[in-house]
């Protein structure tokens, strides 16, 4: 049914009063437009969702293609550990891998992780990967084996894990007890590959990522 509305204006010496009707489909107009606006934010926080992925894996399988090209030579860009040209090698080694197999058994994961990180909020990730970056980095660079080089972004992964999995019990919100349910039932499994036990795999930093990732959590935690 339309609805009727007065609209009184005042003047400096006389009053007026005008009806207005508002159209039947008004509410539908309403709605439709909160529809359309609704889905333009999905899709727009979705686009830099996907940018921001797309844009660091290509990183990373770009450094890989310049390093084929260089005959592996960039792969001492690593890090060293204890040593101080290794210190660099914090921020380098997650872009860097010993073959295509590597590369795409970090890269799966990365998409996964780092895009359910963003899901429950996308302003952590940056947060949450420079953590991880750090906490993988400094682990290895300490505890790793001498004139070892440690590399792959295995250990932001494992922050990424360690975030979504302890998040729910920092945050403690319904969503984020649920997203940490569900990766603790589907991945829990994961949090072995902290442990010392698999050659040529870098524990050091599966286990100083995921450290980082807690720490991520626990950075937005809920006040008691």
């Amino acid at each position: 049914m339309p609805r009727t509305f007065s609209i009184i204006v005042y003047g400096t010496v006389h009053r007026y009063e005008m009806t207005y009707t508002l159209p039947e489909n008004t509410e539908t107009i309403v709605a439709t437009r909160t529809v359309v606006r609704t889905s333009r934010q999905l899709a727009h926080t979705v686009k830099r969702q996907v940018v921001t992925l797309a844009s660091a894996t290509a990183a990373g399988w770009g450094t890989f293609g310049a390093n084929a090209l260089q005959g592996g030579a960039l792969l001492e860009f690593g890090i060293v550990p204890r040593t101080t040209d290794g210190l660099l090698g914090i921020f380098v080694a997650p872009f860097l891998h010993a073959n295509l197999n590597h590369l795409i058994a970090n890269t799966v994961p990365f998409l996964l992780f780092g895009w359910l990180v963003m899901l429950r909020d996308r302003r952590h990730f940056a947060v949450v990967t420079l953590l991880a970056i750090l906490g993988s980095g400094l682990v290895s660079w300490t505890l790793g084996a001498p004139n070892s080089i440690h590399i792959g972004a295995s250990g932001v992964v494992f922050g990424y894990f360690g975030f979504l999995l302890l998040a729910g019990w920092y945050a403690r919100s319904a969503g984020s007890i649920a997203l940490s349910l569900l990766v603790g039932v589907l991945w829990g499994g994961t949090v072995f590959g902290v442990l010392p036990g698999t050659p040529g795999v870098s524990w050091q930093g599966h286990l100083g990522g995921f450290i980082g990732g807690v720490l991520a959590a626990r950075r937005y935690r809920v006040s008691s």
